[in-house]
C-alpha cells in the first residue's frame, strides 16, 4: 500500500509540474489578437480552424506567439452599424487576452449603404476601439489595416467605399493615434481567380496570402 501511495504521489507530481511548466511557457509566449469580421474568422474556409488568416499567422510565428482568432461575421467598426464589433461579448474577450500586439481588420460590413449613411462617426469609434487596447497592462503595439480588395459587389459591400472612404479615414486615424498602418487593399487587387470565391472573402490561398503580408509586417521575412 506504501508502494502505491509513493507510486501515485510521484505521478500527480510529474503531472503537477508538467502543467507548470506549460503555464510558464504560455506566459512568455508573444499574444497577437487578430480583431475582425468575417474575413478574419475565415467564413468560407471549409477548415477555418486551420486554414483562415490567424491560423496561417500562427503557423507562421512559430512557437514563440500565441495567435488568437477573434473575427466574427458581418460585423461592423461604427456603433451605430447594424451589427457592431464593439458590442460583441468577443470584443472583450480580445481585451481581455491582453495581446501584445493587435490586428485590427475591420471596415468592409461598414460599406453597406445602411451602415455607410452613418460613417461621420467612423474615425471616432475607430480611435474608441484603439484607445480601448492602448489602456491594456500589455500596452500592445496595434496594427491598423485597411480592408482587402473588394473584387465583386455583394450585400452592398463595394470597393468604391473602401477605396473613398473607409481607407482615408483608416490612414487618418493611425497617423492621429501613432498606430500602424497595413495595406491590404493594394496587395488583393485583381486576385478574384487565385484568392476569392465570392469576390469579397479570400479562400484559403488568399488567407495565406494576408497571413503573410501581416507576418512580415511584424517583422519577419522579407
Amino acid at each position: 500500500m506504501k508502494k502505491f501511495l509513493l507510486i501515485f504521489s510521484l505521478f500527480l507530481a510529474i503531472i503537477f509540474c508538467g502543467s507548470s511548466v506549460n503555464a510558464q511557457n504560455k506566459t512568455h509566449l508573444i499574444r497577437v489578437a487578430c480583431v475582425g469580421n468575417s474575413i478574419t474568422y475565415g467564413y468560407g474556409i471549409a477548415d477555418r480552424e486551420h486554414k483562415s488568416y490567424p491560423a496561417d499567422l500562427g503557423r507562421l510565428l512559430g512557437e514563440g506567439y500565441d495567435v488568437h482568432n477573434f473575427g466574427i461575421s458581418a460585423r461592423t467598426m461604427l456603433l451605430d452599424g447594424d451589427l457592431p464589433y464593439m458590442k460583441e461579448k468577443i470584443y472583450q474577450e480580445a481585451l481581455d487576452f491582453n495581446p501584445n500586439i493587435v490586428i485590427i481588420k475591420l471596415g468592409t460590413n461598414d460599406t453597406k449603404p445602411q451602415n455607410w449613411i452613418h460613417n461621420q462617426h467612423f474615425k471616432k469609434d475607430m480611435i474608441s476601439m484603439i484607445e480601448s487596447f492602448k489602456k491594456l497592462s500589455s500596452k500592445p503595439r496595434i496594427i491598423l489595416c485597411s480592408p482587402v480588395t473588394v473584387i465583386k459587389t455583394h450585400w452592398g459591400i463595394n470597393d468604391s467605399t473602401v477605396v473613398k472612404g473607409v481607407i482615408p479615414y483608416v490612414k487618418e486615424v493611425a497617423k492621429k493615434e501613432q498606430v500602424e498602418y497595413l495595406d491590404l487593399h493594394t496587395p488583393t487587387k485583381g486576385k478574384k481567380s487565385e484568392f476569392t470565391d465570392d469576390g469579397v472573402h479570400p479562400n484559403e490561398i488568399g488567407a495565406l496570402h494576408i497571413a503573410k503580408i501581416i507576418y512580415k509586417k511584424i517583422g519577419h521575412g522579407k
